[in-house]
């Protein structure tokens, strides 16, 4: 009845794009890709470009599959690093859409810290 829909886990941080693609139960992985597979220089691994390549791989896969609706959850950092997803998390949702991907919903999944560990000590730079 619904195997034509699946959730994208998008994980985007600063340095890296990763995107993986599960049924609906989230147990069953039927395709994953990241930024460092699509790009040879590892400063680009977090970049839109290659977050666009990688969504454009993850959607092949899906239409070999059957899936044409999904639902998107984007987690950045979180924790005591940054709580905003990377630059390739809007990137990745754009080429999904253009794949011909219907999107059904989006949802930040970012893990929020309730007063957990504390967070580094500020990087003091030398002054001359």
């Amino acid at each position: 009845m619904n195997n034509n829909r699946g959730i994208v886990h998008i994980y985007a941080s600063r340095n890296n794009t990763i995107i993986l693609l599960t049924d609906l139960t989230g147990a069953e992985t039927i395709a994953k890709c990241s930024g460092g597979i699509m790009v040879k220089a590892q400063h680009k691994e977090g970049s839109p470009y290659a977050a666009m390549k990688v969504a454009e791989v993850v959607a092949s896969k899906a239409k070999e599959r059957g899936i044409n609706e999904v639902f998107v959850k984007v987690r950045g950092e979180g924790g005591i690093k940054p709580k905003n997803p990377g630059q390739g998390a809007e990137a990745a949702i754009l080429s999904l859409t253009r794949q011909g991907l219907r999107i059904r919903a989006i949802e930040n999944v970012t893990p929020i810290p309730h007063n957990g560990t504390r967070r580094k000590k500020r990087h003091r730079s030398k002054k001359s």
